[in-house]
Order: C-alpha cells, then sequence, then structure tokens
C-alpha cells in the first residue's frame, strides 16, 4: 500500500509539474506577444545598451515616445557624461541639413554670438566675436592667475604687449586674444604652429589636447558606428574620413548667472550607414569651465517607418570644476543640470523637426 501511495504521488506531482511549466510556458508566449520587436537599427541598438547603459525599460520607454536620459559612468573624477535619446516624426535629412547651418541651429537664448570658420581659417573669422570687461578681464594675467584658459606664452604676451595705462588697453588685449585663437584654429585644422596645449592660467595647468584625446579613446561607439572616426577626430587633417564633412565655428556663451565663456568646436558630419547619420563634436578651446569635451548626435532611422527617426545625443566632458574639497556636490549639481539640459535639447528639436499630422 506504501508503494502504491508513494507511485500516486509521484504520479501527481509530475502531472503538477508539468501543469506549472506548461502554465509557465504560456505566460512566456504571451510577455514575448505582448512586447514589440524592437525599430531601432541593429548598430544603435548595441550602442545604446552596450555603450550608453540604457536599460529594456528605457528601450522600451523611448520607443513608446517618451525622452530617455541617463548619466553616463566617469573614466576619470573630472569627468561627467550623460546621454538621452527620444523618437521624432520627421526626416533625418532635414535635420542634418539643419545642423550644417551651425550658426542659426546654435542660436538661443543662451548663446550670445556664434559664427563658423572658413576652410581654411581666415584673418576675418573672428571680426564678428566683441569681448568686452564683462567676458574677461586681462589685467593683472599672470600665470597661475589668469581670468581666461591661456598657455603661458600667450599670458607672457598679454604681460608685454598691452600698455594698461592706455584708454584702448581692453582693445588691445582683445587683439591679442582674437589672434592667439586664431592661430591655434589654424594649428588645429592644418598641423602648423600654434595650439595650445596647456593652458596656464589656474594653479594646476590643464591640458586641453591630451584631456581630449583620452575621451576619444574611451569612446568605443565612435568606431563602432563609422569606422575611422575615432583617428579622424583625434587629427582631421592626416587622418581623412569618407564620406565626412568638416567645420570649425566659435561661441560666446552666457549660461545664467556665470561668467560668459567662448569656445571652439570642431564637427564631423557622416553617414553611418544607409538609415543613420552622426554628427560628432570636440572641443578644440574653452576660455572656462571645460577642460575637453566630446559630443555625438546620431539620426537613425526607425526600422519599417520611414517617417519617424531616433535621435541620440550624447556628451562627455572633463572639467577642474569636479577635483577637491566638495567635487562630489558640484557633481550632483552638473550632472542634474546636465540632464536637465539634454532633456530641454532634445524636446527642443523634437518640436522643430517634428512634421505636421
Amino acid at each position: 500500500m506504501l508503494v502504491c501511495r508513494s507511485l500516486t504521488l509521484m504520479r501527481f506531482n509530475g502531472l503538477m509539474s508539468g501543469a506549472v511549466a506548461t502554465l509557465l510556458a504560456a505566460f512566456a508566449c504571451l510577455n514575448a506577444s505582448a512586447a514589440p520587436p524592437s525599430d531601432l537599427q541593429p548598430e544603435l541598438d548595441a550602442v545604446l545598451t552596450a555603450d550608453l547603459h540604457f536599460s529594456t525599460a528605457d528601450l522600451g520607454d523611448l520607443q513608446q515616445g517618451k525622452i530617455v536620459n541617463r548619466t553616463l559612468p566617469a573614466a576619470v573624477p573630472e569627468e561627467i557624461g550623460v546621454a538621452g535619446a527620444v523618437r521624432v516624426r520627421g526626416s533625418r535629412n532635414r535635420l542634418i541639413a539643419a545642423y550644417r547651418d551651425i550658426v542659426t541651429f546654435k542660436k538661443s537664448v543662451a548663446v550670445l554670438q556664434v559664427g563658423r570658420f572658413s576652410d581654411p581659417p581666415d584673418d576675418s573669422d573672428l571680426d564678428a566675436l566683441t569681448t568686452s570687461h564683462d567676458d574677461f578681464d586681462l589685467r593683472g594675467c599672470k600665470m597661475a592667475d589668469c581670468d581666461i584658459r591661456l598657455p603661458a606664452s600667450g599670458i607672457q604676451r598679454v604681460a608685454a604687449d598691452v600698455d594698461w595705462r592706455r584708454r584702448d588697453a581692453d582693445a588691445q588685449a582683445s587683439a591679442i586674444f582674437k589672434q592667439l585663437l586664431l592661430a591655434h584654429v589654424r594649428s588645429y585644422a592644418t598641423g602648423a604652429p600654434g595650439r595650445m596645449t596647456q593652458y596656464d592660467d589656474g594653479r594646476r595647468p590643464v591640458r586641453p589636447q591630451v584631456s581630449g584625446d583620452e575621451l576619444i579613446r574611451t569612446s568605443p561607439y565612435l568606431d563602432a558606428l563609422k569606422p575611422g572616426l575615432a583617428a579622424h577626430l583625434t587629427c582631421f587633417w592626416s587622418n581623412p574620413l569618407d564620406g565626412a564633412e568638416d567645420f570649425l565655428y566659435w561661441t560666446k556663451e552666457k549660461p545664467g548667472i556665470v561668467a560668459p565663456f567662448i569656445s571652439v568646436t570642431h564637427v564631423t558630419i557622416a553617414p553611418a550607414g544607409p538609415r543613420q547619420s552622426i554628427a560628432a563634436s570636440r572641443d578644440v578651446y574653452s576660455s572656462r569651465y571645460i577642460d575637453s569635451s566630446l559630443s555625438m548626435m546620431i539620426a537613425s532611422d526607425v526600422v519599417g517607418d520611414a517617417s519617424s527617426f531616433y535621435l541620440v545625443y550624447m556628451n562627455r566632458s572633463r572639467t577642474s570644476a569636479l577635483r577637491g574639497p566638495m567635487a562630489g556636490v558640484r557633481r550632483s549639481i552638473i550632472e542634474h543640470k546636465a540632464r536637465g539640459s539634454v532633456d530641454r535639447h532634445l524636446r527642443e528639436v523634437k518640436d522643430r523637426f517634428t512634421l505636421e499630422q
């Protein structure tokens, strides 16, 4: 009897196990059928998940039309990174065409002035850039203590060539700054002498070229999307890239209540296959705040929907402000503002380029 009862119990348990397995399989099928198939291009899907650390929930929100943004892990303590994405019902080609007109594209309340450099850079390219005592004050500028980012040679030139007793001393200093900046841009674009490889305005020297090259080396998604892009951004005049368009532009910006800053940016626009376009940007100079910066915009057609594309934006920057005491507090504030800025930028672009129903 005990044997029969044991056999009966075993059969019952086996039936229950089979029933549970059947139910689990059924639920799995239901879940699989409920989840929509991904409409991301495979290359973009790989970058979002492997490099930008988007979760399955993030990708689901993105496909449903929500703006998704997140903080990226820092490679060094002074680095901050953010990424965001949104689905846009519009034309990828229209966005890229608008981005080529960078002067119009960049105009905003925070961007006070903007201009594009000629190819090759010309003496007149910085004529529209105006500077005053409010933008920077070079009186008393010396090694380890100067109002804006300059190399030792630039600091010494200001001290030697500007007569601060004259009424036009600030104009003299501004003219020297523009000459130094133009020489730097020409060197960056052609390999000629004059590139600013170190800023000596603070107690701790900043090496923007080294810092920028490190950002590029630690961004594997560059070559994943466009083979050869990393080398091109490192030294574009000696590493041509198939199908690429390059230009440099300058801005004078005043974000909020902080002091204005002047920057120069190198942009590379290139196709990343037949269904994707990319625009990568590298900081060439920043008069304040930024040691180095690397950004990328990806416009990728939605699979199965020719009228829509995914817009992805990412930025990795390094700043001396994230060193020293209270660095954790400053990081929290900067990350919060950076994510908010990405969210606003994506929303503005989506509103601007969404086609009328």
